[in-house]
Order: C-alpha cells, then sequence, then structure tokens
C-alpha cells in the first residue's frame, strides 16, 4: 500500500463522515472482507514445502530448502524461532544459519534484508519463493539439532525457517539421508507417501514435532486400544533394550490409570524417542504426541535414571501438553514464554515420576520417599522461600531453563527450582487430601478432574489446546475435588500465591 498525504487523508476522512449510516456501515465491511481476503488468502494457501539433505554429515551442517508457494504480494518475513516448545529461555536459533538464498522459480535471486538477528525479508518476489540456507548443529539434546555421521537429531525449531502470517498452513517435510546409509525416520510427524517423507496441519504442530534420523530401533506395543512406539538409538544389546522397553509398558499403565485413559494421539501412536549414547546431553522434552529423552549412560548401568526421565515426560502428555496453562497457549516462537503455572505443570509432573516407578514396582519405597524428602528440604531450608512464591519461581523460567548468560546472580539465595517447589507442593496436596477425605479423595482425583475439565476436550485441532487453564482455573477444580472452597482457596492463599511452608510433620506423620 502506496503513502497517503496529510492532505489527502482529511480529505478522505470528511468524505467517509459525510456518508450516510447504512453506506459508513457497507464501507467498513468491504473494508473488513478486503482484510479477511488477504489473510486467509495467506493462510489457506499452498502447503509449505521443506527438503533436507546432509551432503557432509561429517561436518555437522544440514542444506535446507524451503519452497512457499501461493504467497500473496506482501513481504516475506522469514524468522528463525527464539524459543522452543517445552523450554522457557531464548534460545536464538539463527545463529546457527548461513548461506541464505532465494530465488524465484525460473532460478532469478531475489533481495534478501535482514531487519534483525533473527529474520530475513523477502520484499520483493513473484507467488512462489523458494529459499536455501544451511544450518549448523552438534548438540543431541531437547533443544538443538544435531548432525553427524552415525545420526540426524533434530529438534525442529532450530533448523526450520518459518514465515510470519502462514501459521495456519501445513507443512511438508522430505529427507534425503547421507550417501551410502538407509536409516529410518521416528517422529510425531504424520507419514508421507515415503519412508522419507513427513507433514505437519500447521507451524504450531510442527515446531513441536522432533525427528531422529538413524539407525534406529523401534518397539511397539499396546495398552489400553492406545498404541506406543519406543524408537531407540543406542549402543545397548537388543535384550537391555527389550528389558528398557518392558518397564516403559508398565510406567505407561500406571500413569494412564491416574488419569483413566490416554489422550487421542494424531498421529495413531506416541513415540518415545531415545538418543543413549556417549556424546548425547542428559535431557529430557515433551511433545504433544511424543518425548525426546537423551543420555550419555547406557542402559544397562542408569536404567533407574532413563526410567525416571520416561515417567517424567510421558507424564506430561497430559500435563502442560493438554492441561495447558493459558500462559502457554499458544506457544510464541519470538519471544520467551514466562508462566506463573510451572509449579503445577512442571512441579506436579515431577513428582509423579518417582510415585509412578513406584507404583510400577520399579523403584523401592525407601528411595522414594528419599526423593520425596529431597523436595520438602529444598524448600525448607532455601531462603528463596521467604522472597519469591511457587508462582514467582515459575516465572523465572526464562532465565533458568537453560538459558545462557554470563551476568551472575544471587539465586542461591533467592531462587528455588519449580521442579523441586511444584514437587513438595504435589506431596503436601496429596496428603492433605487423603487426611481429608480418609482416603477417598487424592491428587489423582485433582489430576484426573484438571483432565476431564481442560485436557479432554481441549484438542480438536493438532498442536492447539482449545481449553487452557488459568490459576483461577485450577483453585476453582480442587474447590470442586475437595468439596471444600475454603480449604482450595486457603491452600493456593498459603502455598501457591503465598510463602508458607506446608506442615509436613503433621502430614507425613
Amino acid at each position: 500500500m502506496g503513502v497517503i498525504a496529510p492532505a489527502d487523508r482529511e480529505q478522505a476522512r470528511r468524505q467517509f463522515a459525510a456518508l450516510s449510516g447504512l453506506a459508513r456501515l457497507v464501507a467498513a465491511t468491504l473494508v473488513a472482507v478486503a482484510s479477511v481476503t488477504i489473510t486467509e488468502h495467506a493462510q489457506s494457501g499452498a502447503a509449505i514445502a521443506y527438503r533436507f539433505s546432509f551432503p557432509e554429515p561429517q561436518h555437522h551442517w544440514a542444506q535446507v530448502e524451503a519452497t512457499f508457494d501461493d504467497l500473496p504480494a506482501a513481504p516475506l518475513e522469514l524468522r528463525m524461532s527464539r524459543s522452543s516448545p517445552g523450554r522457557y529461555s531464548l534460545h536464538d536459533f539463527a545463529k546457527n544459519v548461513y548461506d541464505v538464498e532465494a530465488r524465484d522459480p525460473q532460478g532469478v535471486a531475489l533481495e534478501i534484508v535482514r531487519p534483525d538477528p533473527y529474520g530475513w525479508t523477502i520484499p520483493t518476489h513473484g507467488q512462489k519463493v523458494i529459499v536455501r540456507y544451511k544450518v549448523f548443529g552438534d548438540r543431541v539434546d531437547g533443544t538443538y539439532l544435531a548432525v553427524d555421521t552415525t545420526h540426524i537429531h533434530m529438534n525442529t525449531p532450530a533448523a526450520i525457517m518459518w514465515a510470519r502470517g502462514l501459521d495456519e498452513r501445513p507443512a511438508t517435510l522430505s529427507f534425503e539421508p547421507p550417501r551410502g546409509v538407509t536409516w529410518t525416520v521416528a517422529t510425531q510427524l504424520n507419514a508421507g507417501h515415503t519412508p522419507y517423507e513427513f507433514s505437519a496441519p500447521n507451524l504450531q504442530y510442527l515446531m513441536d514435532s522432533p525427528i531422529e534420523l538413524g539407525p534406529v530401533s523401534i518397539k511397539q506395543f499396546s495398552v489400553g486400544g492406545s498404541t506406543f512406539r519406543f524408537a531407540a538409538h543406542h549402543q545397548g544389546t537388543a535384550r537391555d533394550l527389550d528389558a528398557l522397553v518392558s518397564d516403559v509398558e508398565k510406567i505407561v499403565r500406571v500413569e494412564g490409570d491416574v488419569f483413566g485413559e490416554y489422550p487421542r494421539y494424531e498421529p495413531g501412536y506416541y513415540t518415545f524417542l531415545a538418543d543413549y549414547l556417549p556424546y548425547a546431553n542428559s535431557d529430557g522434552m515433551e511433545h504433544r504426541n511424543s518425548t525426546v529423552m537423551t543420555s550419555p549412560a547406557a542402559i544397562a548401568t542408569r536404567r533407574l535414571d532413563l526410567l525416571d526421565t520416561v515417567a517424567h515426560e510421558f507424564f506430561h502428555n497430559w500435563n502442560v501438553e493438554r492441561i495447558r496453562p493459558r500462559s502457554l497457549e499458544p506457544f510464541d516462537f519470538e519471544r520467551a514464554n514466562m508462566s506463573g503455572e510451572l509449579w503445577l505443570a512442571e512441579g506436579f509432573t515431577q513428582y509423579y515420576a518417582p510415585l509412578t516407578l513406584a507404583r510400577a514396582g520399579i523403584e523401592s519405597l525407601p528411595a522414594t520417599l528419599a526423593t520425596f524428602g529431597d523436595f520438602v528440604q529444598t524448600i525448607a531450608l532455601s531462603p528463596g522461600r521467604q522472597i519469591r512464591s511457587a508462582v514467582e519461581m515459575s516465572q523465572m523460567a526464562p532465565f533458568t531453563d537453560r538459558g545462557l548468560a554470563g551476568d551472575r546472580t544471587n539465586w542461591s539465595n533467592t531462587y528455588i527450582s519449580y521442579y523441586s517447589y511444584g514437587g513438595a507442593i504435589a506431596l503436601a496436596l496429596d496428603l492433605e487430601l487423603r487426611e481429608r477425605s480418609n482416603g477417598r479423595v487424592s491428587l489423582d482425583s485433582f489430576m484426573r478432574a484438571m483432565w476431564q475439565t481442560y485436557g479432554k476436550p481441549g484438542g480438536s485441532r493438532p498442536g492447539y489446546v482449545d481449553h487452557p487453564y488459568t490459576l483461577d482455573d485450577a483453585e476453582a477444580q480442587l474447590a470442586d475435588v475437595s468439596g471444600d472452597r475454603a480449604f482450595a482457596h486457603e491452600f493456593f492463599e498459603k502455598y501457591i500465591h503465598g510463602r508458607e511452608l506446608p506442615d509436613y510433620a503433621r502430614l507425613l506423620g
């Protein structure tokens, strides 16, 4: 749109004011329709096509080709994400992108300008633009990209350049393995026509879909009518993996019992993506229909640690992936995502991991109680509880969730991890509910109610949650479950918004 001179703008304003009420309504409607038409054109156009190849995996980079078709005439604003689903701090993935070029279908180079460190804009273009770039990656964990001669481990925000305004467009992805290898792809993306082709319905789902391309061993089992796949890249024996997957199935059954059912997994299955390799970093990251778990530990030597991560991450496919705080929905890829509910989303999940292992007969009761004791000791002895509430600790996640910074802090005196803080609150609430109801109501009752109210009815579009909750919603749910609104309000005032310590001596007595 061209620039309108002030005099012309004033004349247009007077002419518009002189129109009759009916004429104004018609004119406003036409403007609105035109705006909607432009937006719908951008959102409902052709799928965005990504092609990944790895000509030199020994040098840890991927070649990416992205094709944007059926574009409106507006400048094409390309971005690399600054955050990643499940992570709450900034990571600035653009720093590893280089050799960016854009061409039209005839191969003519298009002008690219750099508006900021995180994006590239193509001011003038036709209906179709082909963008090529390289991206470096050499870290195996839940956040980054790793390209090497043994596999490709991809967290999509670390590798995919996307366009503003095209969030609702579907995407197709195709992979060309390095020369001389036949690798398997494991992902929650929808399968395509070949083993190396996949698709996503929108940007939110695409960015929430990690990918493992390599010598992956896939073990499959079914529970309650749902299918689960354990896709592992490891250096152990087949017997090691079989024994681990047997315990994974126990975890799946126990956590399913908490909620009474499993979510509907849009691709038709849930996938555990595990990299147990000497050069991997210890991490776990939840996603809507999958999870990434990485560790330098071998299955045979650190099995309990690996299963603890499984229990934590799988619980997330209810709690946070579908029972989701409003503060995280939808996920913003251009800024840090702050939430005051992580004491529940992460902390309660932290409580259920050791509890699940005990219920499944994998971990002993004394060891489980020792873990709970660590939760209590952390919040009882740390001076940080006098500084920040559980909500405020949660809001610190953009600075503490593996964010990198060189400046010093006084967090040893002012901060407690929302994992431990929330775990301690979960223990107190579980014991309190059991005591008040003579064992009829527990934290399981609360989590099941949150699932029925906010999680289960909230997934009509893959990648989105229709009914995210707020702090007030969680308090109201506790009131319903306990049958005592005053108790729920007091609990939240003291231990969630406030900085008081639950009476653990009484509760544990």
